[in-house]
């Protein structure tokens, strides 16, 4: 062998390719040994968690089949809530009676289960969504009792359940047209609000974007505010109408106001926008302390105020007080809705510094305009109680009452 050439191994090297060989998957195993479990300890849920803890089962890959051992006790049938073949147990919250303390166990234990494994969070979420779109397929008793589950889900605030992807999908055509879902949404609403407050009921409402589509839980044919608060009333539930209410008010309001806006931009005539105005009031039956608070923010949310020159904000508020004086005259037609246009005139020369100095030229353009009487502004300067601002603006307007007064003595 010359020194060129180089030894070489006999025989001949075959490549063959990596490849992951996964194992099949076996979710029937899995459920038997789960309800396996439960039965070797009568179905309590204490010892049950401990079991589970320290069994080795892939609850990584069944997390889903779990759950629907603890929701219905043994696997479902794939995609929906049928029971399938296999071993079950009687222990399931959807075996037991409709009422939170018979399902609250199961509500603590789930939370358990999740404190160890929190990334089943995201199972439970999938099998909760799955029975909330199959409830038509449920008898009235189980809607109940996954009513009372659901809000003890959230009230114990079982982490990172996703309120949004659980409720929204109870918003489908058929399970609201058959008044499936209002009764659903009923249980829920009570059972929850008997650990918790409205505002925590409202955040949850928001988080699954449902706050503003109270209503749509309702059938079509009773989509009304007068239909909600029969029904909710009727339920006891006098708190979730009295909200509805003020946030319908609110919207009124909101609605009356960017009407005026756009009319008050465009220059429209007087005599259009006390039209527009008075229509409003009387569809939404407004009370009138909230006309005039409307109409002085519409009014000056209008006035092109210039930066810094004093001389020019105050002119071009004089100027829409004066142009604007017979539609404020409109719905002043008391000395407490003076009163509480004048509170109004306060506030915002308080909140606003530029106009802080014009608060007094503002009172004396009101009064001349025939907006404000002569006794309202005396009461407001001797007894008003509103502190934002007044000491200032008492002494700011004392001037002025001291001629009113002086005009009055001599009178």
């Amino acid at each position: 062998m010359s020194s060129k050439e180089r030894p070489t191994l006999g025989g001949t090297r075959i490549k063959t390719r990596k490849r992951n060989i996964a194992a099949s998957l076996d979710p029937a195993a899995f459920s038997d040994a789960v309800v396996q479990i439960y039965l070797e300890n009568a179905g309590d849920l204490e010892l049950v968690a401990k079991s589970i803890e320290s069994s080795e089962l892939n609850f990584s890959r069944y997390g889903d089949t779990f759950f629907e051992v603890v929701f219905t006790g043994g696997r479902t049938q794939p995609g929906t809530t049928k029971p399938d073949e296999g071993e079950r147990h009687p222990y399931s919250f959807l075996d037991c009676e409709p009422k939170r303390e018979t399902i609250l166990p199961s509500v603590i234990y789930i939370q358990k289960i999740l404190r160890r494994r929190p990334f089943l969070i995201k199972n439970l979420e999938n099998v909760m969504r799955r029975f909330l779109q199959s409830l038509e397929l449920c008898e009235e008793d189980e809607r109940k009792k996954l009513a009372i589950f659901s809000a003890l889900a959230f009230s114990q605030k079982l982490s990172g359940l996703p309120p949004e992807t659980v409720l929204q999908p109870l918003l489908k055509d058929n399970l609201v047209a058959k008044g499936i879902v209002l009764a659903f949404i009923t249980d829920f609403f009570k059972e929850y609000l008997l650990d918790n407050s409205l505002d925590d009921l409202i955040s949850i409402l928001k988080r699954a974007k449902m706050e503003d589509s109270l209503l749509e839980f309702f059938p079509s044919s009773k989509r009304t505010a007068e239909a909600f608060s029969e029904h909710f009333t009727k339920e006891g539930l006098v708190q979730l109408v009295e909200y509805n209410e003020k946030k319908i008010f609110e919207e009124k309001l909101k609605e009356m106001k960017s009407a005026l806006t756009t009319l008050i931009a465009e220059e429209a005539d007087q005599s259009e926008v006390l039209e527009v105005v008075k229509q409003r009031v009387a569809d939404a039956k407004l009370p009138e302390i909230e006309v005039v608070r409307i109409l002085w923010d519409v009014l000056m949310d209008a006035v092109q105020w210039s930066g810094k020159n004093q001389q020019q904000n105050a002119n071009a508020a004089l100027r829409q007080v004066r142009t604007w004086a017979n539609l404020l005259n409109t719905y002043c037609t008391s000395g407490k809705l003076e009163l509480e246009l004048l509170y109004k005139v306060q506030m915002q020369c308080y909140e606003d510094a530029k106009l802080m100095k014009l608060f007094p030229d503002i009172v004396r353009a009101l009064y001349d305009q025939d907006v404000l009487a002569e006794d309202t502004i005396l009461h407001w300067f001797r007894k008003g109680t509103n502190p934002k601002g007044r000491q200032t603006f008492v002494k700011s307007l004392e001037p002025f009452v001291n001629w009113l007064e002086e005009a009055e003595e001599e009178e």
